[in-house]
C-alpha cells in the first residue's frame, strides 16, 4: 500500500474512533449518573395514598417506619439527587390523609433518602412494576391506614335525607314500574288497588310479605303504680338497599383518552358522583362508590368492596375507546362464562381486564388474588340472568338520551362483573375515541340526562326485583 493511501486510511480510522466516542458519551454519562427519573407522582385518597417514582431502569429501594413522630424513610440505591426527585416535595397536597410532607436528600453517595412525615400510623407496601402502556419502570409505595373503616357501617350511618320532590318523583317512577309488573302478572284489575293515593309517595322498594302480620295484642289498662321507664327504642334504618357504583380506572390508570385529551377516569367519576346523589334521593337507598376520588382500585378489590357492603346490585361505569374513531354509541354488558357475544365485546373485555397491569397491582398479594378469583369464577346462572334483566332496564333508558352501539345487552368475560351473588352490569356511556361523543361527554347537560337515564333504569329494576328487607341498627 502506498504512503498516501496509508495516511488516508489512518485518518479515516481516527475519525471513526472520534465518532464512536461521541456516540457513547451520553451513554457513559447516564451510566455514571445512574437511572434517569422520568416522573414522580402522588395519588392521595381516603383509602390509601400511592407514591410512584418512574425511571428508565428498575430501581432498588428499602423502607422503614419510625414512631413519635410517625415517619416513613425510603433509601433508593444508585441515584444522585436531581430536580425530578426534588419535585416530589411539591407533589404532596395539604389534604392528603396520610402524608404531611416529604424531605429529599443525598443520604450517601449514590443513595437518595426520602423522609415522609406522616399524619397517622400507616401500613406501607412497596413493589415495582415493569414497563406497560405509556409507563416505564415504576417503584410504588402504597400507604394504608392501620385500621380500615367499616364501609357498611358508614353507609348505614349516612345522614337521613329529608323527603323532597326528588324523592317523590323517584318513588313514583318505581311505583309505575311495579304497577307495570303487577299488570302483566295479575291483569288490569289489580293496578288500581296497587297504585298509591294521589299526592302520597309510596314506599320506594315494596317487599312482598311472606307471612300475614300477627293480630294486635290487647293493650292492658294503665296501672297507677309507678313503673320503670321503658328503654328507648333503637334507631333503625329499615329496608336499606345498597347500590355499588364502580367508576372505572383511576390514579395511575387513566383509561381511554379522547382526541382532545379528555380522560375516561375523569368522566366516569363525574358521572358516578352525580348518579350517587340522584339515587340517594330515593328513600332507603344508599350508594357505595368503589372510588370517590382519583386513585386506582384493582379489579378484584372493586368486586370485594361490593360484597363487603352486601350490595344488591353493581354498576361499573366506563367510556371506552375503539381502534376506529367512527365507533359510537352506548353499550351495556353482562357477564358471560361461555365466550363473548361479539368480537367487539371480546375486545372491550380484554382491554378493561388489563386495567390491573396499567394501574399497578402488588404482585406480592397474588396468592390472595388467586383465592378470590377462584371464588369469583363460581358465578352462577342466576346471577347472569338477573344481570341481563338489570342491563335491559338500563339499556332501554339510556337509548332515549343517545345512540346505542348495540340494541341488546352484550356479554363478555369482564373480570369486574364476577361477583357470584350480585347482579352486575358494565355500562359504556359512549366511545370517548369518537370526536362527537367526546364532545357530548364534556357537556354537563348531556351528563345530567345520562345520569337521569341510569337512575331511572336502576330504580325500575329495583321495583320489579325488590331485594330482601334489610334492618340495620344505627
Amino acid at each position: 500500500m502506498s504512503e498516501p493511501n496509508l495516511r488516508e486510511r489512518r485518518r479515516a480510522l481516527q475519525r471513526m474512533g472520534e465518532l464512536a466516542l461521541l456516540l457513547s458519551a451520553p451513554g457513559l454519562a447516564a451510566a455514571a449518573g445512574g437511572p434517569a427519573i422520568v416522573a414522580v407522582r402522588v395519588w392521595p385518597a381516603r383509602e390509601y395514598t400511592r407514591v410512584t417514582i418512574e425511571s428508565d431502569t428498575e430501581l432498588s429501594a428499602r423502607h422503614g417506619l419510625t414512631p413519635a413522630p410517625e415517619r416513613l424513610t425510603v433509601d433508593i440505591d444508585g441515584l444522585e439527587l436531581n430536580d425530578a426527585l426534588r419535585g416530589l416535595i411539591g407533589k404532596v397536597r395539604p389534604d392528603d390523609p396520610y402524608i404531611a410532607g416529604v424531605r429529599v436528600g443525598q443520604y450517601r453517595p449514590r443513595v437518595v433518602r426520602l423522609v415522609f412525615d406522616l399524619k397517622q400510623p400507616v401500613r406501607p407496601q412497596q413493589f415495582t412494576l415493569t414497563p406497560v402502556a405509556a409507563y416505564r419502570h415504576r417503584l410504588v409505595f402504597d400507604l394504608f391506614p392501620l385500621q380500615q373503616a367499616d364501609p357498611l357501617l358508614a353507609l348505614v350511618r349516612d345522614r337521613e335525607v329529608g323527603v323532597s320532590s326528588a324523592e317523590k318523583n323517584a318513588a313514583r317512577e318505581m311505583q309505575e314500574a311495579l304497577d307495570e309488573l303487577i299488570a302483566r302478572v295479575d291483569g288490569p284489575g289489580r293496578v288500581a288497588s296497587a297504585a298509591a293515593p294521589t299526592g302520597e309517595a309510596p314506599p320506594a322498594l315494596p317487599v312482598p310479605a311472606t307471612v300475614p302480620p300477627p293480630a294486635p295484642l290487647p293493650v292492658p289498662p294503665p296501672v297507677a303504680a309507678a313503673t320503670s321507664p321503658a328503654p328507648a327504642p333503637r334507631n333503625r334504618t329499615e329496608r336499606l338497599v345498597i347500590v355499588a357504583l364502580d367508576p372505572g380506572h383511576g390514579g395511575e390508570d387513566p383509561g381511554a383518552i379522547g382526541p382532545t385529551g379528555l380522560r375516561e377516569k375523569d368522566v366516569v367519576l363525574a358521572v358516578a358522583l352525580m348518579l350517587r346523589e340522584k339515587l340517594q334521593s330515593t328513600p332507603n337507598v344508599r350508594v357505595m362508590l368503589t372510588r370517590d376520588a382519583d386513585f386506582f382500585v384493582p379489579l378484584n378489590e372493586r368486586v370485594a368492596k361490593a360484597r363487603r357492603v352486601q350490595a344488591d346490585l353493581f354498576v361499573s361505569i366506563h367510556a371506552d375507546a375503539f381502534i376506529r374513531p367512527e365507533a359510537r354509541g352506548a353499550s351495556v354488558f353482562a357477564l358471560s362464562t361461555r365466550g363473548a357475544s361479539s368480537a367487539s365485546a371480546r375486545w372491550m373485555a380484554q382491554r378493561e381486564n388489563m386495567s390491573d397491569q396499567v394501574g399497578g397491582v402488588d404482585v406480592g398479594s397474588v396468592k390472595d388474588r388467586q383465592v378470590l378469583q377462584a371464588m369469583l369464577d363460581m358465578s352462577t346462572t342466576a346471577q347472569i340472568k338477573d344481570s341481563l334483566k338489570l342491563g335491559n332496564e338500563v339499556l332501554g333508558r339510556i337509548g332515549k338520551v343517545g345512540r346505542l352501539h348495540k340494541a341488546q345487552v352484550e356479554q363478555a368475560g369482564f373480570a369486574v362483573l364476577k361477583a357470584p351473588d350480585i347482579p352486575s352490569i358494565l355500562v359504556e356511556t359512549a366511545f370517548i375515541s369518537n370526536p362527537e361523543e367526546e364532545l357530548r361527554l364534556r357537556d354537563p347537560a348531556y351528563r345530567r340526562d345520562l345520569v337521569e337515564a341510569l337512575a331511572t333504569g336502576i330504580r325500575r329494576w329495583l321495583a320489579k326485583n325488590p331485594p330482601l328487607a334489610r334492618s340495620r341498627p344505627v
